[in-house]
């Protein structure tokens, strides 16, 4: 029997039942009640946190921490839907909690406007599941560790102009459910022929089939080594976007931010710079990425946000709930061809 993530059984209400009737008839009660008893916290209330915290709040958590110490700016009001226009030099969790709550208030939605870099081990470790957005390579690395070894399920994920990605650790050994038509047996007296004596598949009747998959650390799946026969082997079938990944974090640790339009000609050129030093140390060829991505990875863009904050939100919903099959381990979104990849890197 699949374990229950929450540490007693919630009782769903008749209120909370009629709420999400639709999604219960798609997930079963079993799973609507482990998101009911689950704890999240979302580091990051831009563009993409606020799509997360709209799927997660609608899909019914019992509780959504938001964790902001940025003000609300011109471009947080374009970017995101939960901040009035009119609360810009307000902390960004706070000014986002009231229209957050009124998406369900059923769940408990609580906003902080605290740094998550001060935020000492013990406050991680209330929470089911973290989702991190906006955040430094080293500080992923820290905080997916820490959760790993107290089996708290770890969420990644940015947006960069037309580019975004999605990265999840949940444990190394994840278990869950996974509905599959059932397969009918053929009787044994049957006189048929041989086409009578095979199994076939009934569309009218499903089962549930238990699957147990494995994950492994940030830390580990960002460091890769290329030089090895094995990697070398893949490069042709690896998705760019993770090598962008690459550049895209390595920008934020040396200047502190993201790229930004209004410093667009000197971003460009470091980029540019930040390419080359990133694939030279993979051991890899600066050809793999273009100069082509330079262009279109400014910015949050509402469109990706949506696309990648409702794939984030999906995936910490399937997670929590134990159902159906996570995406192992990261999701890359390409918005100017219009899709995305999953792809797993780290050990095998």
């Amino acid at each position: 029997m699949i374990d229950m993530i929450e540490k007693e059984d919630p009782i769903i209400s008749e209120e909370e039942a009629a709420q999400y009737d639709r999604q219960i008839r798609l997930w079963g009660l079993d799973a609507q009640k482990r998101l009911r008893g689950s704890r999240v916290l979302l580091a990051g209330v831009g563009g993409l946190g606020a799509e997360v915290a709209k799927n997660l709040i609608l899909a019914g958590v019992k509780g959504l921490t938001l964790l902001d110490h940025e003000q609300v700016s011109e471009d947080s009001c374009r970017a995101q839907f939960l901040v009035p226009v009119t609360a810009q030099g307000q902390n960004r969790a706070q000014a986002s909690l009231e229209r957050a709550q009124n998406l369900n208030p059923m769940v408990e939605v609580h906003a902080d406007p605290g740094r998550i870099e001060d935020k000492p081990d013990d406050f991680f470790l209330q929470f089911d599941a973290v989702c991190l957005t906006g955040c430094s390579r080293d500080l992923m690395v820290r905080v997916d560790q820490l959760c790993s070894k107290h089996s708290i399920k770890v969420f990644c994920g940015d947006v960069h102009g037309y580019y975004g990605y999605m990265f999840c650790n949940l444990g190394p050994e994840h278990n869950y459910v996974e509905e599959k038509p059932k397969v009918v047996k053929p009787t044994g007296d049957s006189n048929d022929g041989p086409e009578a004596k095979k199994a076939k598949v009934d569309p009218n009747e499903t089962t549930m089939v238990k699957k147990t998959a494995s994950f492994c650390t940030l830390k580990e799946a960002l460091e890769v080594d290329w030089t090895s026969e094995k990697a070398k082997a893949g490069l042709k079938r690896t998705p760019v976007d993770y090598f962008l990944l690459h550049v895209l974090l390595k920008f934020r640790t040396d200047k502190g931010r993201d790229p930004d339009p209004q410093a667009f000609p000197e971003d460009s050129q470091l980029l540019r710079q930040i390419r080359d030093d990133v694939l030279e140390a993979l051991a890899l060829s600066t050809d793999l990425l273009n100069d082509d991505f330079i262009s279109y990875c400014f910015a949050e863009m509402s469109p990706v946000c949506a696309v990648v904050g409702g794939v984030l939100g999906q995936e910490v919903v399937k997670a929590l709930s134990q159902r159906d099959a996570p995406h192992r381990n990261f999701f890359f979104f390409d918005g100017r061809k219009g899709n995305g990849v999953v792809d797993f890197f780290g050990p095998k």
